[in-house]
């Protein structure tokens, strides 16, 4: 790494974050580009491959937790077109940034931000907005439009031209390819956010941990993380709230089984291949409910299904395990997962009520 860098990238990866790096290198600044990651965004293991393709320093950030916690206390800039809260989610981002930047003596941060490229968190109010409510405005440098935002110290200072700036605006992408070729990049990102909050499939697994789990769970992320594991079931049960995951795959069933924690019970064929469920909190569970989950995991089982009858089911936890005989079953279950359309209507009509409470201020005003 840079020892003491000049200026510190928000670097997620994608060809705008790539370019904003490459411009301030190409003035003589030490760059550090910052890669942050949570169960939504980010790709830690993709770091020394980056590093190599690009020849870039950059490292990580884990803000998990924190990102866990902006869903639980919802947006204060609210949600986009589906989960995605992408103002809160850039302040936040910066703030992160900004201690990173103090703790490391660096002097400036950067961001591969496009006016107008985004509808939500791209439009020149929320560019204004976002440095803020993060409080790095006088920090902040959007070095491929610039030219088109007024100027900040680090400009006026001289510790960056500005004439060696840019001015790209809107949501085409020729003049990012066109510094990519003068650049010389080996390889060029697809177009596209990378984040799973704006994709519905992902949505639907978010929303219930967030409005079934975000009082019981002490790691919100922890759920998070699950949720983006194989097929998801919600059951209600005498005011309760029961969630099983089932493995799509081995490497499903492997992450299951990582993921696993104490009091969780890992739902387990015996003597058939078959999926691996996880039902959170499982060893807390009553039996019929245990035995329920049983018999969803073991339909996804083929051979079970084909051999018919009983399966022969382990439920395991901490030092703890139950032997089960299910039939394996999925029609009728009451077991489901939450569709696209249920989930939207719920965020529609969580939102509704909020626009009906007193405001609140945002952070930092």
């Amino acid at each position: 790494m840079t020892a003491t860098p000049d200026v510190i990238v928000l670097f997620s990866g994608g060809l705008d974050s790539i370019l904003a790096a490459k411009l301030l290198e190409d003035q003589g600044l030490k760059v550090r580009c910052l890669h942050c990651v949570s169960p939504f965004f980010g790709d830690e293991a993709a770091l020394p491959r980056w590093r190599r393709l690009h020849n870039l320093d950059i490292a990580s950030l884990d803000v998990s937790e924190d990102f866990a916690a902006l869903l639980r206390r919802r947006p204060v800039h609210g949600f986009g077109k589906v989960m995605n809260p992408c103002v809160d989610c850039k302040i936040l981002l910066l703030r992160h940034a900004r201690l990173y930047m103090e703790a490391v003596g660096a002097r400036l941060l950067a961001s591969g931000e496009v006016l107008g490229q985004r509808p939500m968190s791209q439009r020149r109010d929320t560019l204004h907005v976002i440095p803020r409510d993060a409080d790095v405005t006088g920090l902040l440098l959007r070095p491929l439009c610039a030219r088109l935002l007024a100027p900040i110290p680090a400009e006026e200072n001289g510790l960056v031209d500005r004439t060696r700036l840019l001015s790209i605006s809107g949501r085409g992408r020729g003049e990012q390819l066109a510094l990519a070729e003068r650049f010389g990049l080996q390889e060029i990102p697809t177009p596209g956010g990378g984040c799973r909050l704006t994709e519905r499939e992902n949505a639907r697994r978010y929303w219930p941990v967030l409005t079934r789990r975000a009082d019981a769970a002490p790691s919100l992320a922890r759920d998070f993380a699950l949720a983006n594991l194989g097929r998801q079931f919600w059951r209600q049960d005498d005011g309760r709230d029961y969630w099983l995951s089932v493995g799509r795959n081995n490497t499903d069933n492997k992450r299951l089984a990582a993921a696993a924690g104490p009091d969780d019970a890992l739902l387990s064929l015996t003597g058939l291949p078959g999926p691996l469920g996880l039902a959170r909190h499982g060893a807390t569970w009553p039996r019929p409910l245990l035995e329920e989950a049983a018999a969803l995991t073991a339909s996804y089982a083929p051979k079970a299904v084909a051999v018919g009858g009983l399966t022969a089911l382990r439920a395991s936890w901490k030092n703890s395990a139950l032997e089960l005989a299910v039939p394996p079953q999925r029609a009728g279950t009451p077991w489901s997962e939450p569709s696209w359309e249920e989930v939207r209507a719920e965020i529609r009509e969580e939102a509704r009520l909020r626009r009906e409470m007193p405001p609140r201020a945002a952070p930092g005003a």
